[in-house]
């Protein structure tokens, strides 16, 4: 399977990851109520990280931007693993890890389009 699809599977994995928790974040779902609640983040920090994941998918799903779209995506992601491990805990009001689960599979989706469309970004052409 050439780069370029795989990239394409794992850059659409991770934008409807991030979608797919925009219902919960923008309707003030009382589960992402209560994780920005714990976090002091409630409701600015919710509304806030709705909005950088919206860009982040619709930033993965268009070709061009696709790579860009990841490396935002890590850090996006990035933020709620520490969270996960540090505050929240891994089982967030008794979803089993879910959660944490699919935070784990949007960040190697997203390192996964880094590494193989690393040429078209800048700062990693080289490598």
């Amino acid at each position: 399977m050439p780069k370029l699809s795989i990239s394409f599977i794992l850059s659409l994995i991770a934008a409807i990851i991030f979608l797919q928790t925009l219902y919960f974040k923008f309707t003030a779902h009382p589960d992402s109520v209560f994780i920005f609640t714990q976090l002091g983040m409630e409701p600015y920090g919710r509304i806030g990280i709705g909005v950088a994941e919206l860009i982040t998918a619709v930033l993965l799903i268009v070709p061009l931007t696709r790579p860009f779209g990841a490396v935002i995506g890590l850090g996006v992601i990035s933020g709620a693993l520490f969270f996960h491990l540090t505050k929240l805990g891994i089982n967030v009001n008794d979803d089993g890890g879910k959660l944490f689960g699919l935070a784990l599979a949007t960040f190697v989706c997203c390192l996964g389009v880094v590494f193989l469309e690393r040429k078209k970004l800048p700062i990693l052409n080289k490598l």
